[in-house]
């Protein structure tokens, strides 16, 4: 017991130190500013539950569960999302980064028979996904840039539900090694998020 309790915190220790924000951050350039009216704006605000992979299954790691916001903008065929990340644990220690961390990522969709495809651009690496045409269920895998040889993993697949008629999105974000084809899980986090549109308001939503 002594020996899997010594081994799950340095698996812990390991999977804070590597899940580090890329310092290569795609900024996307733009002349003007977006609008409601050029593409199809939605905020996602939710929360992520982590786990690590130990001893053959995924157990909790709380301290590096976080809160987060993501700025979805549909252009067409292309989206661009800008997620905030805030890890709010009071045992947190650092070791992923700062507490708030900001990152980019560009979809770009392209149709493929029955298939929807895209291709992906983002802060911590590029890749590819699969959708349906409504855009309901979506996986993207990407490598990690710039991480050590030696880190647990090099690779992220996240797996998206878009429950829209209830206002939920709920994602599973998997990270593991991929080496000759072969996936060594590591760590995942089960996110869950509710949908925000504009909306009108007939009075002040609150009061002092």
């Amino acid at each position: 017991m002594k020996k899997t309790s010594i081994y799950l915190a340095v698996a812990i220790a390991t999977f804070l130190s590597s899940c580090v924000t890329s310092n290569k951050m795609i900024i996307p350039i733009s002349k003007t500013l977006p609008t409601v009216e050029d593409n199809y704006s939605i905020v996602w605000v939710g929360s992520g539950e982590s786990y690590v992979y130990i001893n053959g299954k995924y157990q909790r790691s709380e301290s590096n569960d976080y809160s987060f916001e993501v700025v979805q903008r549909r252009y067409g065929n292309s989206w661009k999302s800008i997620k905030n990340m805030h890890r709010i644990h009071p045992n947190y220690d650092g070791k992923a980064g700062a507490r708030e961390q900001t990152m980019f990522f560009g979809i770009d969709f392209l149709k493929d028979e029955d298939k929807v495809i895209s291709t992906i651009k983002s802060s911590l690496g590029n890749g590819t996904g699969i959708t349906d045409n409504e855009f309901r269920e979506q996986v993207i895998q990407f490598s990690i840039d710039d991480i050590s040889s030696f880190a647990p993993y090099n690779t992220m697949r996240i797996t998206q539900h878009y429950k829209y008629e209830e206002g939920i999105l709920q994602e599973t974000v998997e990270l593991f090694k991929l080496s000759d084809g072969k996936e060594t899980p590591f760590a995942k986090i089960e996110e869950r998020a509710v949908i925000f549109r504009p909306v009108t308001l007939k009075s002040a939503p609150t009061k002092f």
